[in-house]
């Protein structure tokens, strides 16, 4: 029988000779102190106990070990550290077999590793994602793998973060066998019994070799990986320091090696990047807690209908087809809906294409659509979403026809970016069910889902929306209503410091370089290249009656637009795209259009450094991004900082703008806002909750505890 006594969270089982040492952790077998603590005990008392001959680690419920344990981060270390129980399962004088089923990840890979022999089930995730969080992996990882599958598997793993299938594990040698006949504990047994047979002893992967050999290709591998690093991890701590790690395997003895590998994790540990890609793995966590879904449990959703087979709603419907709803698309013909149908294929199309998906997997997918030109095919739909066009009279007639023939309960979203939903919500006589589902494109990839609460929205309405972007993988976070809500509403604020910038003397191009040394995969007018000046014109348009005359307007995008120069889908925006080229490429007549736009408004241009323009882009963000906190538009910075992670681009080794400005002080921020406002006071007014803040000598971080 099991003896849980004295191993904690570890329990012991006796099959003959052979030790099964099961972590039983709820809910991942996380790496708790005590799970190290009971298998370090365990393996120690098992090396004195003659009737002993080998030793089986398992995992209890659906995983072998997931990881660290994430309750621990930012409390004191306690004993044992995980290198000393790594080290103490390769010491072993009894042969030590690692079962693999779930995830075996991290610190999970890292227990496998030391052990002597490993056998996965089918459909184990093997990897060692520490550079998620700024991090590498610190118990033999970087000394282990290489070991085991070679410099530029292991460099692979390491610097993509992504989980190994069995099958790689196999070819890589982190496993030695697949197991598809048994459960994790009979296949490690029946292993055991094998090696036992043949009388297998241990054999310690510190004594590995062969697949570093090669030297001169393990050198390649690394200096490739290196090149790599620089080119598309550019300004990123921990990436250069696993590259690092991984040279010392290759240059030096193990234990040296090991030594080596530690100084480097103890210099990530303490990195400003390990704090926010910390700060940024628990924002995520926490926006899906909203009082709403405290307070109410989510609506049925078996099945959905979408209104628009635009490119946006062909997104969402793969979207909700990928987890697994029957999904109802209406348009207004049979040509659009046709349309609408050859966009959801060619997603799929292109998935097949690339290897990602196979045919009877379209098929499966394609078998939940439904097609249809009557709002009426959407009767029986549970959750009905409008993506169409970005009109508050399109929109709320829709709302007038939905409300006619949705049944009662069904929740009714719209994908508006900007507009009002309690308007929108009044064209029914249920404005309880109405709500704001704002879906990022494409909206199939884009991991960031605005669930937006109008005034009247119920909170089982609202918890619906949190269960439906659990069900599409998507990273929810509440907003209010507003225009533009959280994120639109800010990106219009600090393009607009962008815009200043450039009618005062940057260039669209330098302006776009400083984003980019930032950490920004694209700079704002790459970005408005890549989603279409049309959009912003539009809303300009828009916004042109109520905008305030004390304002600058710079007009120059205007000009662009009113050439027809809409960015990549015409040829031409604030770059050029020859040929339908994907990267653009500066335009002089552009720069002319900004020369001539500049002595119309009388300004006469003057310089701005990469560190002037990221003062004010920064401060501009940051500034508003106070406001839409102070009026409860958002309900805690990290409910905005996770927005500009997952929807915007920001680094996400600053951790969001937020965080950012906890780590430069506020007080040097509100000192920037100051500043510029001697320029224009208009534009730069500080924040009143960034001023209280920085009176006081807070942080944004103080108002996520509230």
């Amino acid at each position: 029988m099991a003896e849980r006594a004295p191993y904690g969270a570890v329990a012991s089982q006796r099959h003959d000779g052979i030790l099964v040492l099961t972590i039983d952790h709820p809910p991942v077998n996380a790496l708790s102190a005590d799970v190290r603590r009971g298998l370090a005990d365990a393996i120690q008392a098992a090396q004195a106990d003659t009737a002993i001959q080998a030793i089986v680690l398992v995992g209890a419920g659906r995983n072998f070990i997931a990881g660290a344990d994430i309750r621990e981060f930012g409390k004191p270390p306690q004993p044992p550290a995980l290198p000393d129980v790594c080290n103490a399962i390769e010491a072993s004088t009894k042969p030590v077999i690692a079962a693999l089923h779930g995830a075996a990840l991290g610190g999970g890979l890292e227990i496998a590793l030391a052990a002597h022999y490993r056998v996965a089930l089918p459909g184990a995730r093997l990897g060692l994602p520490e550079v998620n969080l700024g991090l590498l992996p610190g118990a033999g990882g970087t000394q282990r793998t290489p070991r085991l599958a070679g410099a530029a598997a292991a460099l692979d793993l390491m610097l993509s973060g992504r989980h190994a299938s069995t099958d790689e594990a196999l070819s890589w040698s982190l496993a030695d066998r697949i197991d598809t006949g048994r459960d994790a504990q009979a296949a490690g047994l029946a292993y055991a019994r094998e090696l036992l047979a043949r009388g297998a002893g241990p054999r310690r992967t510190r004594d590995a070799s062969a697949a570093l050999a090669d030297r001169a290709a393990a050198q390649a591998a690394i200096d490739a990986a290196r090149a790599q690093v620089r080119a598309r991890q550019r300004g990123l701590f921990s990436p250069g320091k696993i590259v690092d790690a991984v040279q010392a395997a290759l240059d030096q003895p193990f234990d040296e090696g090991l030594r080596t590998e530690r100084a480097l994790f103890l210099q990530c540990l303490d990195s400003p990047q390990r704090a926010a890609l910390v700060h940024a793995f628990f924002a995520e966590r926490e926006t899906a807690k909203a009082p709403e879904t405290r307070q109410a449990q989510p609506r049925p959703l078996q099945s959905a209908g979408v209104i628009g087979g635009g490119t946006m709603g062909a997104g969402i419907a793969v979207a909700m087809l990928d987890a697994g709803l029957p999904v109802v698309m209406v348009e207004q013909n049979d040509e659009a809906l046709a349309r609408g149908r050859a966009r959801v294929e060619q997603v799929y199309d292109l998935l097949i294409k690339k290897g990602r998906l196979d045919a009877a997997g379209k098929a499966e997918r394609m078998a939940r659509y439904t097609g249809a030109t009557q709002y009426d095919a959407l009767a029986d739909a549970d959750l009905i979403v409008e993506a169409v066009f970005e009109d508050i009279d399109v929109k709320t007639a829709v709302f007038s026809e939905l409300d006619r023939i949705a049944k009662p309960g069904a929740v009714l979203a719209t994908n508006t970016s900007y507009l009002d939903i309690d308007r929108i919500a009044a064209a029914t006589r249920r404005p309880a069910d109405v709500l704001g589902l704002h879906f990022f494109s494409p909206a199939n990839i884009m991991k960031l889902l605005e669930i937006v609460v109008g005034a009247s929205s119920a909170p089982d309405t609202v918890a619906t929306g949190f269960e439906l972007a659990r069900r599409l993988r998507k990273t929810p976070v509440r907003a209010g209503v507003c225009d533009g809500f959280i994120g639109n509403r800010i990106l219009a604020v600090y393009r607009q410091a962008a815009d200043l910038m450039l009618e005062d003397g940057a260039s669209p191009y330098q302006i776009d370089d400083a984003a980019r040394a930032f950490g920004y995969p694209m700079g704002p007018y790459q970005v408005a290249d890549l989603a279409g000046g049309d959009i912003g014109w539009a809303t300009r348009k828009r916004r042109a009656a109520t905008r305030d005359p004390k304002l600058r307007y710079v007009q120059i995008p205007d000009r662009l637009c009113e050439r027809g120069w809409f960015g990549q889908k015409t040829g031409r925006g604030f770059y050029l795209y020859p040929d339908g080229a994907r990267t653009g490429t500066p335009d002089p007549e552009v720069l002319a259009i900004v020369d001539a736009e500049r002595q119309r408004a009388g300004v006469t241009a003057r310089q701005f450094s990469q560190e002037d323009i990221l003062r004010r882009y920064l401060a501009a963000m940051i500034n508003e991004a106070a406001n839409v906190l102070r009026e409860g538009i958002a309900l805690r910075p990290l409910d905005i900082d996770v927005v500009f992670l997952a929807g915007y681009g920001f680094p996400r080794h600053r951790g969001g703008p937020l965080h950012y400005a906890d780590q430069v002080g506020l007080p040097r921020i509100l000192a920037d806002i100051r500043e510029f406002a001697h320029e224009d006071p208009h534009f730069w007014k500080p924040s009143p909750l960034l001023v209280e803040l920085a009176d006081k000598g807070q942080a944004f971080a103080s108002l996520n505890r509230a």
